[in-house]
């Protein structure tokens, strides 16, 4: 008789662990081994049920393999694994994902639950409608083997389109969105997604990226994505904005997300032309206790004047670097991250402020008016962070969690002839640190931070301190 495991059967089954070989049954003493007398053989039931014909026979002998399968472990290997209905799937991909779960199982009981866990598998692609598996008896000549059949029904559409006009009442302002998604278009299971949108103020956004359940001997999936963004902000701030971002995902499993992120910033301003560009790169590697898990991040800048003899011109003061800050470096993706411990644009190079008399006589002294600080044209922030749940119940329930952290930053000056200074020993050595241990409150609208931050280095004339610090950021 031929036992099916179809995809109704394996959606009420638990969530399975992909490639997770299924426990080998352990028999007693008394038992046979695998492969001797308790193999099973799918015709020998007939022997409890001769005198019966037709569907009682038939009945009688589905209850005596129940009966068998139920009382001990039944020994079995597996054969041969077919695969029919792929037209346009590949072979290898199914095998890939299955192939090995189902031939590690060394009886009936774990065979059933490894073909139920490569029914999941398989519909987990998203490129198949159903997903039905059989098991039959082996050839005659090679008892306790069994087959395995898998047949699938692929998709009938290959994808789908959406297109739609979102508007945001607040904010006054919407945009015209595309997107649109392709399965299987090359047999891999792979998976496309390109979207565009187009906002009022001329801010177009494109992106595309695939998605690869297996490439290869590598078990788990590769994702890759690229956008651009460009914004027009000459009648608000005189000045034209494009975004480049490159995500890569590595490494994905049930415990672990291994992923690289870049993105690129360019800014233009007809009236004073520099380019501006930055590097970001992050990465969080989860650990198997306490919910515990360790970011890393690195972001540098650059930005130059254009025109002829642009190394003796002055870049404009807007577009210039800060480090300093009371945002969450974890919540800064895309951009250079803040150094906790240090105001707000309080770290760099500065100058004395200039003194405006108030036309007052009392107000004339000889105190200093304070420093502005004037930015950088070089930047190079980086910290870890490491995540942790506290060991209170209360405080586990709503997401409140404890945290570790260091950062680090420099910033330098390149334009107006100052790139003739640079030196990169020097700029390592003057490099600003800073860490400390908080409590992070996350909620739907923020992150709220509350820190103890150290200052472990730190020049003359930068604004910070060691002490309690509230850092509030946009998740």
């Amino acid at each position: 008789m031929a036992i099916a495991a179809d995809s109704t059967t394996a959606e009420q089954a638990p969530d399975p662990v992909p490639h997770e070989p299924p426990q080998e049954s352990r028999g007693s003493p008394d038992q046979p081994g695998h492969g001797e007398a308790n193999e099973v053989d799918f015709e020998e039931e007939d022997g409890d049920a001769e005198e019966l014909d037709g569907p009682a026979a038939y009945g009688e002998r589905q209850r005596a393999v129940l009966r068998r399968l139920y009382g001990e472990p039944v020994g079995i290997r597996v054969h041969d694994i077919v695969i029919e209905g792929n037209f346009k799937t590949r072979d290898a991909l199914i095998e890939a994902e299955v192939a090995d779960l189902l031939r590690s199982a060394g009886t009936v009981q774990d065979l059933l639950r490894a073909s139920t866990l490569a029914s999941a598998l398989l519909r987990r692609l998203d490129v198949f409608e159903s997903v039905c598996i059989t098991l039959d008896a082996g050839p005659p000549e090679l008892p306790g083997t069994a087959n395995v059949l898998i047949e699938v029904v692929e998709a009938a559409t290959v994808g789908g389109l959406n297109f739609g006009y979102y508007s945001r009442a607040q904010a006054r302002s919407g945009s015209l969105e595309l997107s649109l998604k392709l399965r299987n278009l090359f047999g891999y299971g792979d998976i496309w997604k390109a979207s565009g949108a187009y906002g009022w103020h001329q801010s177009p956004e494109l992106g595309i990226g695939v998605c690869l359940p297996r490439l290869k001997s590598i078990p788990t999936p590769l994702t890759a994505r690229a956008s651009v963004l460009s914004q027009d902000w000459l009648e608000l701030s005189s000045y034209k904005e494009r975004l480049l971002g490159l995500s890569f995902g590595l490494l994905s499993t049930r415990h672990h997300d291994l992923s690289y992120d870049l993105t690129g910033r360019t800014l233009s301003d007809p009236s004073q032309m520099a380019s501006k560009s930055e590097f970001d790169v992050r990465g969080a590697v989860p650990f198997g206790f306490y919910n515990a898990a360790l970011n890393l991040g690195i972001s540098a800048g650059v930005i130059l004047p254009l025109g002829r003899g642009f190394m003796e011109l002055s870049s404009p003061v807007p577009d210039r670097f800060y480090l300093g800050g009371r945002s969450s470096p974890v919540c800064s993706l895309g951009r250079l991250s803040s150094l906790l411990g240090f105001e707000t644009r309080g770290v760099g190079p500065s100058e004395p402020r200039r003194f405006v008399p108030s036309g007052s006589a009392t107000d004339d002294s000889a105190a200093s008016p304070g420093r502005d600080y004037l930015g950088g044209d070089l930047a190079v922030s980086a910290f870890a962070d490491l995540s942790f749940d506290l060991p209170i119940k209360l405080f586990k329930d709503t997401g409140i969690h404890g945290h570790a952290f260091l950062s680090a930053g420099n910033l330098a000056k390149l334009s107006e002839s100052e790139y003739k200074n640079f030196s990169f020993p020097e700029f390592r050595r003057t490099f600003r640190s800073s860490a400390g241990i908080g409590i992070v409150l996350p909620t739907n609208l923020f992150r709220l931070e509350i820190n103890y931050c150290y200052i472990l280095k730190k020049r003359e004339h930068d604004r910070g301190g060691t002490g309690i610090q509230f850092s509030i950021s946009v998740p």
